[in-house]
């Protein structure tokens, strides 16, 4: 095998940790010696022990000189664990091959040159777009400083999220509304407005599926959400932010922080509403590193227009309603020269819908007929 197979073990092992390891990256390890598997390990969750550890202490037989795969850059830095570095140093471990250098500029390259003034020979770069688009939450929180955005909705043929009186439940089938939870369970925190709690009354927890409940957060300038709505049960395995442009004064400011939620005030945008640009590094303060957006169409319609948006998650019903209320509203956009264009990641089925999973792309020259 070539270092090229041994970091696809790696990389499998690394996405164990999807919906566990966050704000932390998922990062798998392998340990080779004489040609053979010796070693592997993943990063569990954030707070146990990082892969690099794990595949050491999982090792069927002395490290010493051997090769270790890590799809990303040990740490050197003490965090809530020790530096991965002086374990790798301390094993006696002869060559390290490394996937993607640390965003974090706590490690950035220090890790690498570490284990380099030990001695011992590092190689770095293989499979390193592979590694880093497993990680693509985790590079983005570390290099933009904001959370990663996902907008989901489900909509039908017609491009329709809701009927014309409001009526969403259910669009999709129970196959993706199965998948729908597995994206909130590998998500950091779930957002929609309060209008979408007040029509739906939903949980907004990880059910179908197996998984840790994401924060919930609620978008609300003028603090209608009920406090007896689902969003406010069950706080202590979902907490709730509700986000408002009202102050401490306002008494429903203080009944929805006595039922429990956390309370803060943002300022608001242009049409009075929570401004979403400022949110979001308050978020990442909470060390929130990835956000889903489930809706209603005025917070989708405010991420398109203030570009926050970076993967946007479609599911389409093989169902026409006619006249209903679209996912994005008006982006100002006049010409098809202006329109926001998407790169195609994903088509999956899901029962009878389809689900095109995409990145903002950047716009080519225009094609004319």
């Amino acid at each position: 095998m070539m270092d090229d197979d041994y970091m696809k073990l790696a990389l499998k092992l690394a996405a164990r940790g999807r919906g566990y390891a966050s704000p932390n990256p998922m990062v798998g390890a392998v340990i080779v010696k004489n040609n053979r598997i010796i070693g592997e390990g993943y990063h569990t969750c954030c707070g146990e022990n990082h892969a690099e550890v794990n595949a050491i202490e999982n090792a069927t037989e002395n490290v010493a000189g051997s090769t270790l795969y890590v799809t990303l850059e040990p740490c050197c830095h003490h965090g809530k664990t020790p530096p991965c570095t002086d374990k790798i140093i301390a094993h006696k471990i002869a060559r390290v091959v490394i996937g993607a250098t640390d965003s974090n500029p706590l490690v950035s390259c220090r890790g690498i040159s570490c284990l380099q003034e030990a001695g011992i020979a590092v190689a770095t770069g293989v499979l390193e777009k592979e590694s880093r688009d497993l990680n693509e939450v985790f590079f983005h929180f570390m290099e933009k400083g904001r959370p990663f955005v996902t907008v989901k909705y489900a909509q039908t043929l017609d491009g329709r999220i809701a009927t014309s009186t409001g009526r969403s439940q259910w669009i999709s089938s129970p196959a993706s509304l199965k998948f729908a939870h597995r994206l909130r369970a590998e998500h950091d925190a779930i957002l929609v407005g309060s209008n979408t709690v007040l029509a739906d009354n939903p949980t907004l927890t990880v059910r179908h599926v197996r998984g840790r409940n994401p924060v919930r957060i609620i978008l609300d300038s003028g603090l209608i959400t009920p406090t007896d709505a689902n969003v406010m049960q069950n706080l202590s395995e979902a907490p709730t932010l509700i986000i408002t442009t009202k102050d401490s004064a306002d008494p429903r400011f203080q009944a929805l922080s006595s039922a429990g939620a956390t309370m803060i005030t943002v300022a608001a945008d242009g049409h009075g509403h929570v401004n979403l640009t400022s949110l979001l590094p308050l978020l990442a303060q909470r060390k929130i590193s990835s956000v889903l957006i489930e809706g209603g169409a005025q917070v989708i319609t405010s991420a398109f227009q203030n570009g926050l948006v970076d993967r946007l998650v479609v599911v389409t019903a093989p169902k026409i309603i006619g006249r209903g209320i679209e996912a994005v509203g008006d982006l100002g956009i006049r010409d098809l020269a202006q329109a926001r264009i998407f790169s195609i990641r994903k088509i999956l089925k899901k029962g009878p819908d389809v689900i095109m999973d995409a990145r903002p792309a950047r716009p080519g020259p225009a094609v004319r007929p």
